[in-house]
């Protein structure tokens, strides 16, 4: 299996493979089991092909990896290409089955391969949800709507996923310097954007460089083992609520520290809130006053929801974590995809008026 192991020549491979995790597979190959697979159904579009009907999503889902829908029931995310393990996926999966979590789609395997020197991962196997969007075409329908009723579900969502990750053991070590990668994700977000923009942010950096200070004290709630990545592109919306998904981890940001303080996801979390708006505006057509104000009932009914769930947050760290991660956004943008800057400059824009700083 290389760069891409699924063409149309490859068409009932995923199903076969669902079909041989019945037994244990020869090697180099191994299974990692998380809960037992649901049995398939086999409709007369299968019939002579042995194996159960599969989809996949359709051109228009942007997918970094290759993902299959088996039977309507179960789905395969071929890795393209394996990566090594350690990952953290297959952990978390099983952790997260081992807390009772299911506000995900249900964890049933993890594919590996040795080839005699690291153990690769290939796929990942959870279940289908059922007229599943995710939060950049749900949230942002919500937001041209005046819709708020998604927050509080999803609050409680993001606590009671910190609530089963925070069961993890706590790592040894001294605390990840917050406030330098904070300053450093400045710093280049102010090198890699240019022209007005660019001119705009500088003039700005020293508002931003104070908000970013907390991140420089000692931090008064736990360090968790975090999402990373919890935006609301993360959220499903499907047809028996909300699930998160991808535990992959953040693909921009190099060496980010597994266990952080829970508020590096909640700021995640609330900024794609704010990126919504921005898509909203741009694209619907939706008046920026009127996005302004969702995003604030939005951020509001959230949070009082995550904290009235649990008690892990330390809110001093969330204004910080956004604007650190509203740099992520820029260098994202400068890096993978230009005409991403709208959303994180229109959210500043937002945030900081036009008067001046000392940079």
């Amino acid at each position: 299996m290389g760069e891409n192991p699924l063409t149309e020549r490859d068409h009932g491979l995923t199903a076969a493979l669902l079909a041989a995790l019945a037994s244990e597979p020869p090697a180099p190959f191994a299974v990692r089991r998380f809960q037992p697979l649901p049995t398939l159904s086999y409709g007369e579009a299968d019939q002579g092909t042995g194996v159960a009907l599969e989809r996949g999503f359709g051109e228009h889902v942007d997918m970094t990896n290759h993902s299959v829908v088996v039977a309507e029931s179960v789905v395969v995310k071929w890795l393209t290409p394996p990566v090594p393990l350690p990952h953290p996926t297959p952990e978390i999966f099983a952790h997260l089955v081992d807390a009772g979590f299911n506000e995900t789609a249900p964890p049933y395997a993890a594919l590996t391969r040795s080839d005699g020197k690291s153990e690769l991962l290939l796929a990942l196997v959870t279940g289908y949800l059922p007229d599943a969007t995710d939060g950049w075409e749900w949230c942002v329908d919500a937001c041209c709507s005046a819709d708020t009723s998604f927050a509080t579900p999803l609050g409680h969502l993001a606590a009671n996923l910190h609530t089963a990750l925070s069961t993890l053991p706590p790592p040894a070590g001294p605390d990840p310097g917050l406030l330098t990668r904070a300053q450093g994700a400045l710093d280049e977000a102010l090198a890699v954007t240019g022209g007005a923009d660019g001119r705009w942010l500088t003039a700005r950096a020293g508002r931003m460089r104070a908000e970013l200070a907390p991140l420089g004290t000692p931090a008064t709630g736990p360090r968790i083992r975090i999402h990373g990545d919890l935006h609301v592109g993360q959220i499903l919306r499907w047809r028996d609520g909300y699930a998160v998904i991808d535990f992959d981890g953040n693909p921009t940001v190099a060496d980010a520290a597994p266990y952080q303080p829970p508020a590096r996801d909640l700021a995640q979390l609330t900024t794609s809130l704010e990126h919504v708006a921005q898509v909203a505006i741009k694209r619907r057509g939706t008046a920026p006053g009127e996005a302004a104000g969702w995003v604030r009932r939005a951020r509001r009914e959230l949070l009082s929801a995550y904290t009235g769930a649990c008690d892990l947050l330390d809110p001093a760290l969330i204004r910080p974590f956004e604007v650190e991660q509203e740099c992520r956004e820029l260098i994202y943008a400068a890096r993978h995809l230009p005409r991403w800057r709208y959303a994180p400059m229109g959210v500043l824009r937002t945030w900081y008026d036009e008067k001046e700083d000392p940079a």
